[in-house]
């Protein structure tokens, strides 16, 4: 089985659908590693030579920040932005979209309110005193 960057790559799929079971790595972003490193995007993962295997495990893990590293850079930009406590810091803390969309409804998933029914997920009544 093909590993690159601690990721096993599935044998059945194409290469280039292969890559992006790599956090980081998209359908374009594959395509540019495959062109770059000179493989035909329609081969099979395992039926890749050690000599190509090789070229595309270097082209993927020399030049493009993936997996872990990436992981860790988003989440220190997150917690940059709450530490400043601006404006996207503080939806982040609340756990609110970030990106200017609206709340009065559809943000049922961020907000942890999933319907499945429709009384279902409704925030409870506060108590009568």
């Amino acid at each position: 089985m093909p590993r690159i960057a601690g990721v096993n790559l599935p044998e059945n799929k194409r290469i280039e659908v292969a890559l992006t079971y790599i956090y980081g790595i998209g359908r374009s972003l594959a395509n540019k590693i495959l062109r770059k490193a000179n493989i035909d995007p329609n081969i099979r993962a395992n039926k890749l030579s050690p000599e190509q295997f090789a070229r595309l495990k270097e082209a993927v893990e020399k030049n493009y920040k993936i997996e872990g590293d990436l992981r860790r850079e988003v989440m220190l930009n997150i917690k940059r932005l709450k530490d400043i406590e601006c404006y996207r810091g503080i939806r982040h803390m609340k756990g609110l979209p970030v990106r200017g969309q609206r709340t009065k409804t559809n943000s049922r998933t961020v907000r942890g309110n999933t319907r499945r029914t429709v009384g279902s997920g409704r925030k409870k009544a506060k108590e009568k005193t």
